[in-house]
């Protein structure tokens, strides 16, 4: 059974890792673009109301980071330990900055003097976690240095370039764009017209910032080019770049005058397209231009026992994180118990106040 699956075990948990990192992109991205937002929103009660909109789910979105990072680890460590030293520094100061944004979610609900403060953490938080996602990105599209022996050649500070800063900026559009779409589709009154009109400018930084990385990928790296540009996979390509063009047309035009929930789908759509065009740019490889996923790829024995433990986890935890949105579904309201009774912030999550 073991000699007739190995052939595709790369292949396997290749889609295993990437869908592990697009569900972890998609879901935590709306929350870290809440974070993203945070600072901005014009009055307190819209932070608060911000805050309860995402507090019962966003830690469920999490689980997905540690699912794929440890799935790297397991299934490609040839990848793994040349990833892991090019952008140590950067994956670390993520972790911190999420670690803070845990703290301030459960801080800020009990303190009023000094909630400014966890308000800045929770923005600060999520601002550094999403710069650090775009310089471990921008890295990986512009190639790891990898010497003669296999291992990472370069420095500790070398992930800090231009292209990751860009990606970096992306991410905080592409995040801010999620985050103002749930928050249009979770709640009404002002802080829904505060989402509405900062959608639009995160929708520009967006769309530049796709446009830039993708036009500096072609220029930069003749084999990306070649993958979109050469007959005949500019015909079979041409609709991922046309279609998410589509997307942000359509966006921008109807951020007003559609359903509450109509920004937020078209948003992750944009993600999913993107990821899309990521993945087609760098296949087969798992480390870009060095190790491909067939090389990478880790013993067939313990790839069966991880299949086996992922087959299991990952039904498990999309169920969990289904019953909880579907739990917390409706919208959310803001009253004077948010930091005081914890059952009526629950209430207002669920879109229905207690009766009097």
């Amino acid at each position: 059974m073991i000699a007739s699956i190995t052939p595709y075990l790369p292949v396997i948990f290749a889609a295993a890792v990437a869908f592990c990192v697009v569900v972890y992109v998609l879901a935590d991205g709306f929350d870290l673009g809440i974070g993203i937002l945070f600072l901005i929103a014009p009055r307190e009660a819209d932070r608060d109301l911000m805050m309860a909109s995402v507090e019962p789910v966003w830690d469920g979105n999490e689980t997905w980071l540690v699912m794929g990072g440890t799935l790297l680890f397991a299934a490609f460590p040839a990848g793994y330990y040349v990833i892991l030293p090019a952008f140590y520094l950067p994956i670390v100061f993520m972790l911190f900055a999420l670690v803070f944004r845990g703290v301030a979610f459960e801080f800020r609900l009990q303190t009023t003097t000094f909630r400014w403060l966890w308000d800045l953490a929770f923005a600060g938080g999520s601002i550094v976690a999403t710069l650090c996602q775009g310089f471990v990105l921008g890295g990986l599209i512009g190639g790891v240095n990898v010497g003669a022996n296999g291992m990472y050649a370069g420095g500790a500070f070398d992930f800090l370039t231009i292209l990751g800063l860009v990606c970096g900026v992306g991410l905080l559009g592409g995040y801010a764009l999620l985050g103002a779409g749930w928050i249009i589709w979770k709640t009404d009154g002002s802080t829904q017209v505060f989402a509405r009109e900062v959608a639009h400018a995160a929708l520009i930084l967006t769309a530049a910032m796709m446009f830039i990385v993708s036009a500096w990928s072609a220029w930069s790296t003749p084999e990306v080019a070649g993958r979109w540009f050469a007959w005949p996979n500019i015909a079979w390509l041409a609709p991922v770049p046309l279609l998410t063009a589509l997307v942000l047309a359509l966006t921008w035009r109807r951020i007003w005058t559609e359903p509450d929930v109509g920004t937020f789908i078209r948003a992750l759509l944009v993600f999913f397209l993107g990821f899309g065009g990521l993945v087609v740019s760098l296949w087969p490889y798992v480390v870009p231009r060095h190790v491909t996923v067939w090389d990478g790829i880790g013993d067939p024995q313990t790839l069966l026992f991880i299949g086996v433990g992922i087959a299991i986890i990952i039904p498990i935890v999309l169920a969990y994180q289904a019953h909880a949105y579907w739990v917390f579904r409706g919208k959310a309201y803001h009253h004077d118990a948010y930091g005081g009774s914890e059952s009526s912030a629950m209430f207002d999550r669920l879109g229905s106040a207690p009766a009097d």
